[in-house]
Parts: structure tokens; sequence; C-alpha cells
């Protein structure tokens, strides 16, 4: 599944289109679709929290059970024997989806042991941590802060309005900010200098639509997390949000003409007079 999933992202989705810095979609994100589509229990089995695991798998059993299939701890053996069911479960995205799926409330959902703090155990950290190395990027002007903190607007425009109208059917904005892959795909997916935009009107389009989207599969789609859908989205529209949002030409006024022939050759005048001088 990985060097399926590898394979595809470069082949198709970057060197289709002419290698490095002329693909149109995330290639990461790709080649995660398409596993998530194509494989979708093995990409939606997880390992319980150690918090929850009744049997916890250790660092040096993990990597054993790897490279080799057996661990040292026989009941850790015969736990991960059992299948699926003995030894993963659900995402609190997908744990909230499936109970509301089936009847019950946000607060009844949430009062499982899988939810604390920000989201779920584990997953409050996980985000915070990317969050953390978000900063560091823009600290260090690695990334623009446009995109990001237009992601994060684009999940609270949605998920706030939603969670006031039935708090009982709609999660707090908190929850979605700290869950799933929110902060990954705010700092370090969307952000891609490659397939996002560059104007500046354009990365608050392109982010907010990534935020928007995000919480409306996650709501009313299939799919828990839906961030990689999102930007993958997003992506198709980068072409035309490009060509709209472009910035004046500094030294041109705006005209219906959109550029005429006689513009261009008062230009080249005033140049070759400048030359002349």
């Amino acid at each position: 599944m990985t060097v399926l999933g590898t394979s595809f992202a470069i082949v198709f989705a970057k060197h289709v289109y002419g290698g490095l810095g002329n693909n149109i979609f995330n290639p990461a994100m790709v080649g995660y679709v398409l596993l998530l589509i194509s494989f979708p229990l093995e990409m939606t089995t997880w390992l319980p929290p150690q918090e929850l695991a009744a049997n916890p798998v250790g660092f040096i059993e993990t990597i054993a059970i790897i490279f080799t299939g057996a661990a040292s701890d026989p009941t850790t053996v015969d736990s991960l024997k059992q299948g699926v069911d003995g030894f993963t479960m659900a995402t609190p995205l997908d744990h909230v989806k499936t109970e509301l799926a089936q009847g019950y409330r946000i607060p009844e959902a949430e009062s499982a042991a899988i939810i604390t703090g920000l989201s779920g155990v584990g997953w409050q950290w996980v985000n915070l941590g990317f969050l953390a190395g978000g900063l560091v990027l823009l600290f260090k002007r690695i990334i623009g802060w446009q995109i990001p903190i237009a992601v994060l607007l684009g999940m609270g425009l949605v998920s706030l309005p939603l969670f006031f109208a039935n708090s009982d059917h709609y999660l707090f904005p908190m929850f979605h900010g700290f869950a799933g892959a929110t902060m990954l795909g705010a700092f370090f997916i969307a952000t891609d200098p490659v397939t996002a935009s560059t104007t500046p009107k354009g990365r608050w389009i392109f982010g907010l639509g990534i935020g928007v989207i995000t919480v409306l599969i996650r709501t009313f789609g299939g799919y828990p997390d839906a961030i990689a859908f999102a930007v993958l989205l997003m992506n198709m529209t980068v072409p035309m949000i490009d060509y709209y949002t472009k910035p004046r030409v500094y030294g041109h006024k705006a005209n219906k003409g959109h550029g005429t022939k006689k513009g261009h050759d008062e230009k080249v005048h005033v140049i070759k007079a400048k030359g002349a001088n």
C-alpha cells in the first residue's frame, strides 16, 4: 500500500503534469485519497491510545511485530491475533459521526472514554504539536500566514453557527480544530507553494474554501476527516482564483481593455524616450 500510494503520487500527480513545480494537485493528498478509497478498511484501522489499551504494545514489541511478526510478550501477541476489533478503535471524529448516525446526541457521544480534552485522547497533543511546528514555519517566514489563518477561520465560520443552531448534533469549533488532520492540513498541506494560490487575495479564498469544505464533509459527508478532499477540491480552483485575483501591475492604470495595444505602445514609447535621453 505504501509503495502503491507513493508511486501513484509521484508518477500521476507530479510527473504527468511536467514534474516538480508544474503539478496542479498536492501529490501527498492524491496518494492518500487513492489509498483511502481503494483500501478503506486498512486506512481506517487505528491502534487504541495507550491509556485505553488493555495490553498496550511497547516500543520494542512494536518494532518486533513490524519486522518479525512476533513479540516478546505472548499476551500482546494473543490480543493482536484476535482480529481488527480486538485492537483497534475509531478516531474521535469517526466515533462522533458513528454515534450521531445511530441516533445519539453530541453530549452522549462525547461521554466516551476516547473523547477527552480539546478533542480526543492523544489527538489534541498531535494537533498542538503540528500547531507549534506551523508557528515555527511562520516565524521563519517559510510559509505565509494567510492560508493557515484562512483555513481555521473558514472552519469556524461554518462550525460555529451550526453549533449554536443545534449543539446536540453539531460539534464545537474547538473540537474540529484539534481533531483529525486539521493543524497538519492548515500549516503543512494547504501551504504547498506549488498547488496553492499565489495571489494575496487568492490565498484567503483558497484557505477559506478548504476550511468550509472540510467542515461540510465532516458534518454532512461520508468521511470523518475530509482535509485531503478539501485540499484537492480547492486545488482545482487555483487557476481560476489566481486569474481573477491577479494584483494590478505597479505603475499601470486599470482599463477596460485589460492591457490594450495603445497602452503597450505608450509604454514602449516612454522607454525609448528615456533611453534616448
